[in-house]
């Protein structure tokens, strides 16, 4: 079995999806807000 070393994997490609992963909860976040918004003021 290899040895693990801390600090040595390259994740430069599990950086991009989470970077991508949190912008897309965002940015459904702030749609889901101003959906809410509008109903209130719409009084649907």
């Amino acid at each position: 079995m290899a040895d693990h070393k801390h600090g040595e994997m390259d994740i430069t490609t599990q950086e991009k999806t989470f970077d991508g992963f949190i912008t897309f909860v965002s940015r459904t976040v702030v749609v889901i807000i101003v959906c809410v918004i509008l109903l209130a003021f719409l009084n649907v």
